[in-house]
């Protein structure tokens, strides 16, 4: 299964550093920036977070686990 290495489309990382107030103010920063990235990039995401905590655990991910499987096809968005 190929992996993105970093979630930037031109290879680069984005070293920008904020500073917060408070949580809610990060919390609502941290999703506005997740809801601006593709659906792809979300779920890549949420795989390697399953990943960690199955490698924190001491697990081994098995082929027949029940996991988040990848669309075959990509269907247009009509809203855009």
């Amino acid at each position: 299964m190929p992996r993105h290495e970093g979630y930037a489309t031109n290879g680069c990382m984005d070293k920008t550093i904020r500073k917060y107030t408070n949580f809610d103010e990060m919390k609502a920063d941290e999703y506005r920036y997740w809801q601006s990235r593709p659906v792809w990039e979300r779920m890549d995401a949420v795989e390697e977070m399953i990943e960690t905590a199955y490698a924190l655990k001491g697990w081994e991910i098995e082929p027949d686990v029940p996991r988040l499987q990848r669309p075959f096809v990509r269907l247009p968005c009509p809203w855009r």
